[in-house]
């Protein structure tokens, strides 16, 4: 029997592209997106990762976590994750660090899949075939007719279900809400994300105009620390209207924290912030054990071979800056079939191959 392979050698590349235009939500504005990618090589293969992030990540995986797993077997991916957690325990594993440790996992995991010859919803024994996703949007930014033209595309394109940002202008968001119900009609579900922009009687206030536009999902109302907060909303906001956070999670004991607070309806969970496949699969974990269906915020082509293994799975984010990135860098990347995504069983790993060529020109 031959010797496993070890990982060879691990090279970190960074990119960031304008926006088709500057967007906005309740608390942030932004005009690029940068995407940090991670490959992993080792018996003639290579495994790739990526987050969402700060250019400072390049650095955390150059300088810390590619010395740790060079020369480690590829199929130790739980040993590799709780080794670079601990390798960042000083520099500060949350933000930067969890988004380096992400792309790296998720790295990890592709590599192993590869090597093993199997795709990787077969590799984390996925339970279903096909992955009901969400339009994502709607920023505060757009004016009217680009908010309705944006919202009916995705209902033209057979997503039942859609979501706008709040908050940046709190006294329109009722109106703008019931523009947007016109745009879309009465058989999608509309959605709503204030990303913490109101305060705790301002969003109970506010859910009552939702409710007029008949919203049904109301994301970070406040503050995504204000348990606290979440709970009382979750309690008191009209029927039918579901609470939900947990984007913001970097490790378990987040996630645990907002289980056992009792603060959402819907956990949301990020594998390019969380710790990559192994700390998605462990916040999943949690969720069943407390009956709380589970949603994969953005990033949608490195989420659908993992999301395709979550059993209580409520959906995946199809957000507009991601997938039209996605889209842009890779090969590969999963295409809607009737409003869901069906992740590619017939590649070893997630199926994705870095166009770097394509990139160039924006690459930092």
């Amino acid at each position: 029997m031959s010797a496993r392979p070890s990982i060879s050698n691990v090279r970190v590349d960074a990119w960031t592209v304008p926006t088709n235009e500057v967007e906005a939500d309740g608390s942030f504005r932004w005009d690029s997106t940068t995407m940090v990618v991670v490959r992993a090589e080792a018996g003639g293969h290579c495994g790739l990762g990526y987050t969402y992030g700060h250019r400072a990540v390049v650095t955390v995986v150059r300088d810390t976590l590619a010395p740790l797993a060079e020369g480690r077997d590829p199929f130790d991916t739980r040993a590799m994750h709780r080794d670079a957690v601990i390798a960042l325990r000083n520099a500060g594993y949350p933000g930067i660090g969890a988004m380096a440790v992400s792309a790296m996992d998720v790295a990890m995991w592709d590599l192993k899949a590869k090597l093993l010859d199997v795709s990787l919803p077969d590799l984390l024994s996925s339970t279903r075939r096909s992955l009901p996703v969400y339009g994502s949007g709607g920023f505060t930014s757009l004016d009217d007719d680009g908010l309705q033209s944006q919202l009916a595309h995705w209902v033209g394109q057979g997503i039942g279900q859609v979501k706008m940002k709040v908050g940046t202008d709190p006294g329109r968001d009722g109106e703008r809400t019931r523009i947007a119900r016109e745009a879309i009609g009465p058989g999608a579900v509309l959605m709503v994300d204030a990303n913490g922009a109101y305060d705790r009687k301002q969003a109970l206030a506010l859910a009552d105009e939702f409710a007029d536009a008949a919203v049904g999902w109301y994301e970070e109302p406040v503050s995504s620390n204000d348990l606290e907060g979440l709970r009382l909303l979750r309690d008191r906001v009209p029927g039918g209207m579901e609470i939900a956070a947990g984007e913001y999670g970097w490790a378990n004991h987040y996630f645990a924290s907002m289980l056992e607070a009792g603060a959402v309806d819907v956990l949301q969970v990020d594998a390019t912030r969380c710790g990559g496949y192994t700390g998605f699969l462990d916040a999943a974990a949690l969720a069943h054990a407390h009956h709380i269906p589970l949603s994969a915020h953005c990033a949608p082509a490195l989420h659908g071979p993992v999301a395709a293994a979550v059993p209580e799975l409520r959906h995946l984010e199809y957000f507009h800056d991601h997938v039209r990135l996605e889209a842009m860098a890779f090969d590969g990347v999963a295409p809607l079939q009737d409003g869901a995504l069906v992740p590619d069983r017939s590649r070893p790993g997630h199926g994705l191959v870095l166009r770097e060529a394509d990139m160039e020109e924006h690459r930092i």
